[in-house]
C-alpha cells in the first residue's frame, strides 16, 4: 500500500509521503482538528496540536515545529535523526516565544524517545535539549519533574556519546552548586520512573512485541535496567544528606521486592556491574537499610567473590569491601570457609584469571578486614592464602604479562608484611612466612627470568628496609628480637638457595642471572618503583611509619580493627631511605657475596667456566671491595711482578686488585678464542676503582696499553667510559696521557699506509680498529676531545694523506682500499664536532673532500659507494665550518682554497658534461650550506672570489670556436667582409667544454643559489653573469651540426634550472639590457645576437629599445659593432625608425669610391643594413628600392671588375666577396617585395648578373670549404631560386607589366640555363660530398640550388645533358636518356641530405607519368603465357626500394606493428625513412598513371616481391596513433578536424618547423594512396595477416581514412566527366552508395553499391535493383563478376564499372565466357578468353588454365577432358 513504486492513481503524479501530507494538514488552518497521540503523564497534554486555532494554548506551537514534532513519532529511525536534527537547529534559530511553545508538548516526547533503541537518535535528542535549555533556560523549570528521571537515566546511557550529550544539556540547565538541588526537587519522580523500570516494566511493555523484534526488545530491556540502576546511584550520590531521608521508604520498598537481588546473578555483565555499584553507593548513603538487609547483601555480595568478567570485577570487589565495613554481622549469613574463601581462592590461585590489577589490591584490605573467628586457625589461613598467591605468579598469563605479575607480586609482599606485623613474637607464623612463602617465590623468580621484570626484588629490598629500619627504631626489646630472627632466617635460607644456584659445573643462565641481579638490588635498591606503581597510593601500617607524614589520604576503606593496624594510602617507598644500608644487611650481605665470589673464582680457575666468570663481573661491579679482591687473589703468588716496572709492583702489593688484574684478568682478555669481552672490561673498572687516586690508575691502564692490552679491549675501555660519566672519571688521565696518543697515532698511520695490502682486512678485530679511531675523535666529553688533541691533529693528517692518495689509484683499488672507513671516521669526527673546527689540518681535509667530490668518476676513479659516503662526509665537515661560533668565515682556509682551486677548474680545466654536472651539483650544496650561515656575507664574499676578471671574460669569449658564425651570415642576419672562420671543432674536442660556457653555468648557479637565500649582490655581479650566460646558450645556439657535448650541455642547464628566466624572476636585471646594448656596440657578432635573442624571449617593446641609442647619428660613421648591432635591432625597431636608418644609408651609397665600396663604412655596410631593413618587410616604397637598383647597375658600370661574373674566387679578396654576397642578397630581397614595372635593361641587368654568378659558383664549387665562398655560391642560388618563383607564380596582370619578350627570353634561354648548370652541379656535389649532414655549412648550398631545382620543368629535365648511365638487370623497355635521368636521380633519394631528396623527389614525380607508355607499347600477346604475368615498374626506382627496405629493417625490423616510433629529425634513420617513403610516393604515383591491364601486371610483382607488404607494416609503426594535425584557436571551431590524411603534405625544403611531423604526415600521405591506388592488395593483406595485427588496421582505418576515401570515391563518381554508352552512374554520399543503370535494347539492370564501413578493407556489397528482361542466372552472374571486379581490381569504382560494362558488352556482342571463370573479361589481369581447346573449341583465359592446371595436376580440358594440346 502506497509503494513508491506501485501503479498509481490517474492523476497522482507524486507518490505518497507522510512528511509531505503532514505539511499539508499544518497549511488547512482551522478545516481539520488534529490528533497524534497520547502521552504517558497525566500532566502531559495528550497530543500535538495538528493546526492552529484548536485551543488557545496551540497558537503557541509553530507550524514548522509542529511538522517538526510530528516527524518525532514515526517509526522511520532516518527520519527521527533528521527530525531530531532539525528541531535542534530550529531551537538555536528561532526566537525565545516561538521555542517556549513546544516546552508543553517536549515532556512527552523526550520521555519516549530518550529511550529509543537507536544510539544515534538518543545523542542527538540530548544534543536538541541542550540547545532547547540554552534558549529557554528557566522556563523550563514548570515542566522538570516531568523529564529529570529520564534525564538521569539518560546520563547513564551505556553509549558514551548520548551520555556525554546528556550531562552536557544538565550542566547547562544547572551549575555544579545548583544540580543537588535540582535532584533533590525532583526527587519523588525520579525514584518512582527508576523503580517503575526496575520492578515493573518488561521487554514486552517497553516495546511493541508486533512491531519490534525480539532481540531488540531484549537489549532495549538490558540497556534501560542497566541505566536506572546506574541513575539510582548517581540519584544517592547527588542528594544532600538532609533531603535523603525522605527518600529511605522508596528504597525500603526497592529493596524488599526478591527481583531487585536477582540483578546480582543477571546474565548480562553490564547489569551486574551497575548493580553491585547501586549496593557500594547504598552501603555508604543508607547503611542502616543496609544492615536491615544483611541476609541479603551478605549471600547476593560475598558469594559472588569469584565473577571473573571484567565488567563486573571492579564494581564487585568494592561492593565487597563496603559490604565487609558495613555490614559487621555479614558473616554470620554466609559459610566463609565453605563458600567464600574456596572461591577467593580458586580466583588468586589461577592469578585473578586475567584481572589480577583488578583484584590484587584489593586482598590486603580484605584480609584487613577479616575477623579471628573467621580465619582461625591462623597458621593454615594464612598460609593456605599466600600459597595461592604464590601459585598465581606461576600461571602462564602472569609470567606473560608485566602489569599482572606487578600486581600479584605487590599484594603477596604487602599481605606478608601485614601478617609478619600482626603476628610478630609467634614463631611458628614467623618461619612459615620466610622458609615456607618467601623464599620459595624467590626461589621460583630466580628459576624464572620472566618473573623477574614484575620487580620482586624491589619490593623485597622494601621489605627488608622496612624490617630493619624497625628492628633499629623497636623499643620494645622482644618485638626487635623477633625481627632480627626472622632477618637472620632470611639470610640464612637466601644463602642456601644462592648457593645452590651457583655451585654448580653448568650453572643456568637465567638462575645466574637471577642472583646477580637480586644481589645488585639488595645492594643498591631501586627507585624505580615510585614511578611505575598508581599515585593512588598502596597500604602501609600505622606503627611503622613516621605520624608526621600529614599528606596521606585516609582511604574510603579506613578503620580500625581489633589488631590495631590501618589502611591508610601512602607513597610506595619509605621517605628516610638512603644508600647507607643498615648493619642489619651489610654483613650477612657481605658475607654472602665473598662466598659466592670464591665459589666462582674455583669455577673458573678449575673449569674454565665462563658462566661463573660474567657472574663474578656482575658481582665485582657492585662489590667492588678489596675484601671481595682479597679473597678472590687467595694465595697466589705474586710472579707478574717481576717484569713491571717499579710503580707497578708497589701497586701490585699495595692493592690486591690490582694484584687480581695482572694474574687474572690479563689472560683471560688476551685468550684468542673469547670474543665477547666486555663483562671482562667491567672486572676491569672494578679492579681500578680500588685504586685510591687518579695517578695509580693511569699508571696500570698505561702499562697495559703498552704492552698487555689488544686493541679490542682498549676500544671497550674508552666505550664503557663514554657511556658512564663514573667510569669516564676514573681514566680520564690516562686518555689524556701521552702513551695512549701515540699508540693511537701508530694506529692511524698503520691502517691508513697499508690499506692495499689484503693481510691487513683479514688481520682479527680489523674493523675494529677504525672503529677506535672514529671513537677518540668523535666523542667528546664537556666540548673536548676524549684524546689529546695533539693526537688528534696527527691523527687527522694521516687521514688527509690517505684521500689524497685516492685520486692515484684505480676503481679497482680504491674498492679495497681504507677510502671507505677513512670516510666513516671523518664523517663521526665532523658530526661529532661542536662549536668549530679546534685544527687548521681539519679544513685542509674538507678542503681534499670537496675535490673529491666536485670531480667526476672518469677523473678520481671512485666507485659509486664511495662517491656518496664521500658527499656526506664533506656535507658534515662543511655544516660544522658553518654553523661554527664566531666569525671566521672569510678567514677560512677552507672557503679559500676552494674559491680559487673551482675559479681554475672551469678556466683552465677541460670539463666534459659528466665533470661539469658533478662540479655544480657539489657546488649547489656548497653554496646551500653557506646560506645557513648567521654572517650572511659570507656567500657573497665566495662568488666575488670565484668570479672571474674582465681580461679573463674577454680570453675565454675569444677562445670560443667562431664557426657559430655560420648560420647567422646564411640567414642574413650578419654580414662579414673578412675570412675569420677557423677549422671545426676538432675530434679530439668534442667531448669537452670550452672554459666560457663551464665558467657562466657555475656562476649561474652560484647566483640563482644567492637570490633564492635573497642575498644582495655587489658591483652588478647579476647583470654581468646574466649577459655572460646568454652570451654562451646564444653560442650554443648558432653553432652550426651542434656536437652532442653542446646539446647535453643545454639539457643540463634545463634539468638544473640554470635559465635566464628563473635568474629574471629572482633577480632585478634592469640594467642587463643596456649592458647588452654597450657590449654589441663595441664588439658586435655574438653580442649583437644575445640582444636580439634577449629583445625577442622578453618582448621588450621597440620604444623600450629605443631609449639604448635615443639618436641614430650615434651608429654613424658605421663599424662591425654599429652594423651588427642595428642588423639584430632591425626585426624589433618600428618602421619610421628603420627609414631613418635608411636614410642615413642611401646618401652614402651614392658618394662612394671603388676603394671604399667593400668596406664597412662603405658601400658593403651600408647595403647590409639595407638588406637587413628589407627582411622585415618594412618598406614599401617602390621608387626608393628601384632607385638603389639604378645605382648597383651604375656601380657595374663604373666598377665592372667589382662583379664577379665568371670569374676564379681563389684570387678574390673577402672584401669583394662581402660586396657581392649583399647587392645578390639586396636583387633577392627586391623580387620579393612590390616593384614598379622595370625596364628592360634593368630586368638584363638582374638575370644576366643571376647567370654570370651562378657561373661563377658553378666553376668554383671546388672552393666551397671557403666560408665566403660557401656564402657566395648560397646567395647565388637564392637569387635564381627568386626568379624561377617570381616568373612560375607570375599571373595575367604582372605578365602586362613586364617587357614582351621577356617571359619568353626566361622560358628559352635564362630558366635553361639555370637548370643546364645546377643539374649538374647537383650531380658532382652529391657525387664529392663526404659530410652528408643537411646542416653542416659545407653543404649549405644544396638548400638553394635544390629548392632552384625543383623549379624545372619536365621538357627541361627531358632535355638534359648529363652522361649517359645505365641499370645493371633485365634489359629495360625505357629509352636511353630516360634511363640516364632515373639512374642518375633515383639514387639521390638516399642522400643523407634532406633538400637532394625532396629535389629528385620533385623531379622525377614530374617524370612518372611518362613512363607507363613505354611498357604500353611493349606489351606482349597473352598468347604463349602458361603462369601469371607479371611486369616490374622502372628498374631504377624498384632497385633503389630493394635498397632501402635493408635499410629499414635494421632501422623497424624490431619494432611490433603498432607500436609507434618516432624518428630524430635530420638523423641517419630520418633519411633512410624520407627516402623510402618518398620512393614509394613515385610508384604509386607510377602506378596510378599506369592503364588497368598494366596496373594488373605492376601488383603482380608487387605482390611476388612482397614489397607492398613490408611498406604496409613500415607505415604503421610511422603513422601516430592520432593522426590530428596541429591546430589553431579558430580552426578548431570548426565540426571536422583536420587531420594528415584530409591535409596534403607541402615537401618544402627551406620550412623546417614542421619537421618533427613531416614523417608521420609523410607516411599517413603514403598510407592513403596505397588505399586509394592498390585496395585490392591491400585488402588481401589485411585479411591474410594475424589477428593483432588485423584489428590494428581495421580500428585505424575505419576511424581515420575509411571516411575521407568513400566521400573522395562518392565524389568522383559525382563529378565525373566519363560518359558510357547505355550505362548511367549516380552516387549518394549520405548513404556510401552508388547507382549504376545499364541498358541495352529491351533490358534493363540496376546495381546498387555499398560501400563498407571500413572502405576499402571491407568487401564492397553489390546489391540488386531494377532488372528487366535478364534471367535469374545471369544476372547472379553478373552481379557476382561485378564483386569480383571491385573487390580485385585496384582502381576506383569508376574503373570498376567501366571494366565490368566492358565485360557485359562483349557478352552482348557473341564473345563467349571463359568456362572456368565464367566472365568474359578476366578479373585480375582484364585479358580475354584466347586460349581454344582442340577438341571442343571452348576458349579460356591463360591465366585461368594455368591455375586449373597447376590446382588439378593434370593437363586436360576442363569440360571436354580430353589433353590440351
Amino acid at each position: 500500500m502506497g509503494g513508491k513504486n506501485k501503479q498509481r492513481t490517474k492523476g497522482n503524479l507524486r507518490p505518497s509521503n507522510s512528511g509531505r501530507a503532514a505539511e499539508l494538514l499544518a497549511k488547512e488552518q482551522g478545516t481539520v482538528p488534529g490528533f497524534i497521540g497520547f502521552g504517558t503523564f497525566q500532566s502531559d497534554l495528550g497530543y500535538v496540536p495538528a493546526v492552529q486555532g484548536a485551543e488557545e494554548i496551540d497558537s503557541l506551537v509553530d507550524s514548522d515545529f509542529r511538522m517538526v514534532l510530528r516527524k518525532l513519532s514515526k517509526k522511520d529511525v532516518t527520519t527521527k535523526l533528521k527530525a531530531m536534527q532539525e528541531f535542534g537547529a530550529m531551537c538555536t534559530e528561532r526566537d525565545t516565544e516561538s521555542v517556549k511553545g513546544v516546552l508543553p508538548y517536549w515532556p512527552r516526547i523526550f520521555c519516549k524517545i530518550s529511550l529509543d533503541h537507536d544510539r544515534r537518535v538518543r545523542e542527538a535528542t540530548q544534543q536538541a535539549f541542550e540547545k532547547l535549555i540554552l534558549k529557554v533556560k528557566k522556563h523550563l523549570a514548570p515542566y522538570l519533574k516531568s523529564v529529570m528521571g529520564y534525564w538521569l537515566l539518560a546520563q547513564c546511557d551505556t553509549y558514551a556519546p548520548a551520555a556525554s550529550a546528556a550531562k552536557d544539556a544538565f550542566a547547562a540547565a544547572f551549575p555544579p552548586s545548583k544540580q543537588p538541588e535540582a535532584v533533590a526537587f525532583c526527587k519523588e519522580e525520579i525514584a518512582s520512573v527508576l523503580q517503575d523500570h526496575l520492578i515493573k516494566e518488561t521487554p514486552d511493555s517497553l516495546s511493541d512485541p508486533q512491531t519490534v523484534p525480539e532481540e531488540e526488545r531484549e537489549a532495549k530491556f538490558h540497556r534501560v535496567v542497566t541505566c536506572s540502576l546506574l541513575a539510582l546511584k548517581k540519584l544517592l550520590c547527588l542528594i544532600p544528606d538532609h533531603d535523603l531521608k525522605s527518600l529511605e521508604e522508596k528504597f525500603k520498598s526497592l529493596l524488599s521486592q526478591n527481583k531487585f537481588w536477582k540483578y546480582g546473578k543477571h546474565s548480562v555483565p553490564q547489569i551486574r556491574a551497575a548493580y553491585f555499584e547501586l549496593v557500594s553507593a547504598l552501603c555508604q548513603r543508607i547503611p542502616q537499610l543496609m544492615r536491615g538487609e544483611a541476609s541479603r547483601v551478605s549471600s547476593s555480595v560475598l558469594l559472588s567473590i569469584d565473577d571473573s568478567d571484567p565488567v563486573v570485577c571492579p564494581a564487585l570487589w568494592e561492593a565487597v569491601l563496603y559490604t565487609l565495613t558495613t555490614v559487621e554481622d555479614c558473616w554470620l549469613h554466609v559459610n566463609a570457609k565453605k563458600s567464600v574463601f574456596p572461591k577467593l581462592s580458586a580466583v588468586v590461585r589461577e592469578g585473578g584469571r586475567g584481572l589480577a590489577t583488578v583484584v590484587c589490591p584489593h586482598l590486603l584490605p580484605f584480609i584487613s578486614r577479616l575477623p579471628p573467628s573467621v580465619t582461625d586457625p591462623k597458621l593454615g589461613f594464612f598460609k593456605d592464602f599466600l600459597a595461592s598467591l604464590a601459585a598465581g605468579l606461576s600461571t602462564e598469563r602472569i609470567k606473560t604479562s608485566l602489569s599482572e605479575c606487578s600486581a600479584v607480586i605487590s599484594a603477596f609482599f604487602d599481605c606478608l608484611r601485614f601478617i609478619m606485623q600482626q603476628n610478630l613474637g609467634e614463631k611458628e607464623i614467623e618461619d612459615m612466612l620466610v622458609n615456607d612463602q618467601l623464599i620459595p617465590v624467590i626461589d621460583a623468580v630466580l628459576r624464572d627470568q620472566r618473573l623477574q621484570d614484575g620487580q620482586l626484588f624491589d619490593y623485597l629490598a622494601e621489605t627488608l628496609s622496612s624490617w630493619e629500619a624497625k628492628a633499629d627504631l623497636e623499643k620494645d626489646v622482644k618485638t626487635a628480637h623477633s625481627l632480627e630472627n626472622v632477618l637472620l632466617n632470611f639470610w640464612e635460607r637466601l644463602a642456601e638457595i644462592c648457593f645452590e644456584k651457583i655451585n654448580e659445573p653448568e650453572a643456568d643462565v637465567k638462575s645466574v642471572l637471577g642472583v646477580s641481579n637480586l644481589l645488585q638490588v639488595l645492594q643498591k635498591p631501586k627507585n624505580s618503583l615510585k614511578s611505575s606503581r598508581k599515585k593512588v597510593g598502596k597500604v602501609r601500617f600505622a606503627d611503622e611509619m613516621p605520624e608526621s607524614n600529614t599528606e596521606n589520604e585516609k582511604c574510603v576503606f579506613s578503620g580500625e580493627n581489633s589488631e590495631g593496624c590501618e589502611v591508610v594510602a601512602e607513597p610506595l617507598l619509605s621517605h628516610n631511605r638512603s644508600d647507607l644500608l643498615s648493619p642489619l644487611r651489610t654483613k650477612p650481605l657481605e658475607d654472602l657475596v665473598c662466598r659466592l665470589a670464591e665459589m666462582s673464582i674455583n669455577f673458573v680457575n678449575e673449569q674454565n667456566s665462563e658462566q661463573h666468570l660474567r657472574f663474578l663481573s656482575t658481582l665485582l661491579s657492585s662489590f667492588s671491595s678489596t675484601q671481595v679482591f682479597k679473597m678472590l687473589v687467595g694465595d697466589e703468588k705474586q710472579s707478574i711482578v717481576k717484569s713491571k716496572p717499579p710503580e707497578i709492583a708497589r701497586l701490585v702489593q699495595k692493592h690486591p686488585a690490582v694484584q687480581f688484574l695482572y694474574q687474572k684478568l690479563i689472560g683471560w682478555l688476551n685468550e684468542d678464542q673469547r670474543k665477547d669481552t666486555g663483562f671482562l672490561v667491567d672486572i676491569l673498572y672494578s679492579a681500578l676503582r680500588c685504586c685510591d687516586n687518579d695517578k695509580e690508575r693511569k699508571d696500570v691502564l698505561d702499562d697495559l696499553t703498552e704492552v698487555d692490552l689488544k686493541w679490542n679491549s682498549v676500544l671497550q675501555v674508552i666505550e664503557k667510559a663514554c657511556s658512564s660519566p663514573e667510569k669516564h672519571a676514573l681514566v680520564i688521565s690516562w686518555l689524556k696521557g701521552d702513551i695512549l696518543g701515540e699508540k693511537l697515532v701508530t694506529l692511524a698511520d698503520h691502517l691508513c699506509n697499508k690499506d692495499l695490502e689484503s693481510t691487513v682486512t683479514s688481520e682479527p678485530n680489523f674493523s675494529e680498529r677504525w672503529t677506535l679511531l672514529s671513537l677518540v675523535l668523535s666523542q667528546h666529553v664537556k666540548n673536548d676531545y676524549l684524546i689529546g688533541e695533539v693526537y688528534v691533529e696527527r691523527i687527522i693528517v694521516k687521514l688527509h694523506e690517505t684521500l689524497s692518495k685516492a685520486k692515484k689509484l684505480s676503481e679497482a683499488e680504491n674498492n679495497d682500499s681504507s677510502v671507505c672507513f677513512v670516510c666513516d671516521v671523518v664523517y663521526d669526527y665532523f658530526s661529532s664536532a661542536k662549536g668549530c673546527l679546534l685544527m687548521p689540518s681539519s679544513e685542509d681535509l674538507l678542503l681534499t673532500l670537496f675535490q673529491l667530490c666536485v670531480q667526476s668518476k672518469e677523473k678520481t676513479h671512485l666507485p659509486d659507494f664511495l662517491i656518496c659516503k664521500l658527499k656526506n662526509t664533506w656535507l658534515s665537515g662543511l655544516n660544522v665550518l658553518v654553523h661554527q661560533t664566531g666569525r671566521r668565515g672569510p678567514q677560512s682556509a677552507f672557503l679559500h682554497l676552494s674559491a680559487l682551486w673551482l675559479k681554475n677548474q672551469v678556466q683552465a680545466s677541460s670539463l666534459d658534461i659528466q665533470s661539469l654536472h658533478s662540479l655544480l651539483s657539489t657546488v649547489d650544496d656548497l653554496l646551500n650550506k653557506l646560506g645557513e650561515s648567521e654572517d650572511t656575507s659570507l656567500l657573497g664574499d665566495y662568488i666575488a672570489s670565484v668570479m672571474p676578471s674582465s681580461s679573463e671574460w674577454g680570453m675565454m669569449r675569444q677562445s670560443l670556436p667562431v664557426q657559430w658564425l655560420h648560420r647567422p651570415l646564411l640567414e642574413g642576419r650578419l654580414s662579414l667582409n673578412y675570412e675569420c672562420f677557423k677549422t671545426d671543432f676538432k675530434e679530439q674536442d668534442t667531448k669537452k667544454l670550452p672554459s666560457h660556457l663551464c665558467t657562466s653555468a657555475l656562476l649561474s648557479k652560484m647566483i640563482l643559489v644567492a637570490l633564492k637565500k635573497e642575498i644582495v649582490l655587489e658591483n652588478n655581479e647579476l647583470e654581468n653573469i646574466t649577459a655572460e650566460l646568454l652570451y654562451s646558450l646564444q653560442w650554443c645556439e648558432e653553432v652550426d651540426n651542434r656536437p652532442t657535448v653542446l646539446t647535453g650541455f643545454c639539457e643540463m642547464l634545463e634539468k638544473m634550472s640554470i635559465t635566464y628566466d628563473n635568474l629574471y624572476g629572482l633577480g632585478n636585471t634592469a640594467g642587463l639590457l643596456h649592458l647588452l646594448f654597450n657590449r654589441s656596440m663595441e664588439h658586435g657578432t655574438l653580442w649583437s645576437l644575445t640582444i636580439a635573442k634577449l629583445i625577442f624571449s622578453r618582448s621588450i617593446s621597440s620604444d623600450e629599445v629605443k631609449q639604448h641609442y635615443k639618436r641614430k647619428e650615434s651608429f654613424f660613421p658605421l663599424t662591425e659593432g654599429h652594423m651588427h648591432t642595428i642588423q639584430s635591432l632591425c626585426p624589433f625597431l618600428s618602421k619610421e625608425d628603420k627609414k631613418e636608418f635608411i636614410a642615413q644609408c642611401i646618401p652614402a651609397l651614392l658618394a662612394w669610391t671603388k676603394e671604399d665600396l667593400c668596406s664597412i663604412n662603405g658601400g658593403f655596410g651600408h647595403l647590409a643594413i639595407l638588406n637587413s631593413c628589407l627582411q622585415t618587410r618594412s618598406i614599401d616604397d617602390g621608387e626608393l628600392l628601384h632607385g638603389i637598383l639604378k645605382t648597383l647597375i651604375c656601380w657595374k658600370k663604373d666598377h665592372e671588375d667589382i662583379f664577379l661574373f665568371s670569374c676564379n674566387l681563389s684570387e678574390v679578396s673577402p672584401e669583394i666577396l662581402g660586396v657581392n654576397t649583399e647587392i645578390m642578397r639586396f636583387l633577392s630581397l627586391f623580387l620579393k617585395c612590390c616593384s614598379p614595372p622595370l625596364a628592360e635593361s634593368e630586368w638584363d641587368f638582374i638575370m644576366c648578373s643571376m647567370l654570370a654568378w651562378l657561373e661563377t659558383t658553378s666553376e668554383n664549387h671546388a672552393l666551397c670549404c671557403v666560408p665566403l665562398v660557401q656564402l657566395f655560391a648560397c646567395v647565388s642560388c637564392d637569387l635564381a631560386c627568386e626568379l624561377s618563383v617570381f616568373f612560375d607564380s607570375a599571373t595575367a596582370d604582372t605578365m602586362g607589366h613586364l617587357p614582351g619578350n621577356l617571359i619568353s627570353e626566361w622560358k628559352e634561354f635564362f630558366s635553361q640555363g639555370i637548370h643546364s648548370l645546377l643539374l649538374p652541379l647537383l650531380v658532382t656535389v652529391t657525387g664529392q660530398s663526404k659530410d652528408t649532414s643537411e646542416t653542416s655549412f659545407q653543404n649549405a648550398m644544396l638548400k638553394p640550388m635544390c629548392e632552384t631545382l625543383t623549379h624545372i620543368t619536365k621538357d627541361q629535365l627531358l632535355s638534359h645533358k648529363l652522361p649517359a648511365r645505365s641499370v645493371a638487370g633485365p634489359k629495360a623497355s625505357l629509352p636511353e636518356h630516360l634511363q640516364t635521368l632515373l639512374s642518375t636521380l633515383a639514387p639521390l633519394l638516399l642522400f643523407r641530405a634532406r633538400p637532394v631528396q625532396i629535389a629528385a623527389y620533385h623531379m622525377l614525380y614530374k617524370l612518372m607519368p611518362e613512363l607507363p607508355q613505354y611498357d604500353q607499347d611493349n606489351l606482349k600477346s597473352d598468347g604463349d603465357e602458361e603462369e601469371e604475368p607479371a611486369l616490374s615498374p622502372p628498374v631504377a626506382l624498384m632497385s633503389l626500394l630493394s635498397t632501402q627496405e635493408d635499410l629499414l629493417d635494421s632501422v623497424l625490423g624490431c619494432v611490433p606493428v603498432g607500436q609507434i616510433v618516432t624518428i630524430k629529425p635530420l638523423s641517419e634513420d630520418f633519411c633512410y625513412v624520407l627516402g623510402y617513403l618518398l620512393t614509394w610516393k613515385l610508384i604509386l604515383t607510377f602506378f596510378k598513371a599506369s592503364s588497368s591491364q598494366l596496373r594488373a601486371l605492376y601488383s603482380m610483382y608487387l605482390r611476388k616481391t612482397k614489397s607492398l607488404n613490408k611498406l604496409l607494416y613500415h607505415l604503421f609503426r610511422l603513422m601516430p596513433e592520432n593522426p590530428t594535425c596541429a591546430e589553431t584557436a579558430s580552426e578548431l571551431s570548426s565540426k571536422e578536424p583536420k587531420t594528415f590524411f584530409t591535409e596534403e603534405l607541402q615537401l618544402s625544403i627551406r620550412e623546417t618547423t614542421s619537421l618533427p611531423q613531416h614523417i608521420p604526415h609523410l607516411a599517413c600521405a603514403v598510407y592513403h594512396m596505397t588505399l586509394k591506388d592498390l585496395p585490392a592488395m591491400v585488402r588481401l593483406w589485411w585479411t591474410s595477416s594475424e589477428k593483432r595485427v588485423f584489428n590494428i588496421v581495421d580500428r585505424f582505418t575505419s576511424k581515420y581514412v575509411s571516411s575521407v576515401l568513400s566521400l573522395q570515391e562518392i565524389s568522383a563518381v559525382q563529378t565525373s566527366t566519363q560518359l558510357f554508352n547505355g550505362m548511367t552512374v549516380k552516387a549518394r554520399a549520405t548513404t556510401r552508395e552508388v547507382m549504376a543503370t545499364y541498358t541495352i535494347e529491351d533490358i534493363v539492370i540496376e546495381l546498387v553499391i555499398q560501400l563498407p564501413p571500413n572502405y576499402p578493407l571491407g568487401s564492397i556489397t553489390v546489391g540488386s535493383g531494377r532488372r528487366v528482361g535478364v534471367a535469374v542466372q545471369q544476372w547472379r552472374n553478373w552481379m557476382l563478376q561485378l564483386s569480383t571486379y571491385l573487390t580485385h581490381q585496384n582502381g576506383s569504382i569508376m574503373e570498376g564499372l567501366a571494366l565490368w560494362k566492358n565485360n557485359v558488352d562483349k557478352r552482348f556482342e557473341g564473345v563467349e565466357d571463359c568456362m572456368i571463370c565464367f566472365s568474359v573479361i578476366h578479373g585480375f589481369n582484364y585479358s580475354l578468353p584466347k586460349k581454344a581447346c582442340r577438341t571442343c573449341k571452348k576458349k579460356f583465359h591463360s591465366a585461368c588454365l594455368y591455375k586449373w592446371f597447376t590446382s588439378s595436376n593434370k593437363s586436360t580440358c576442363p569440360l571436354c577432358r580430353e589433353t590440351f594440346l
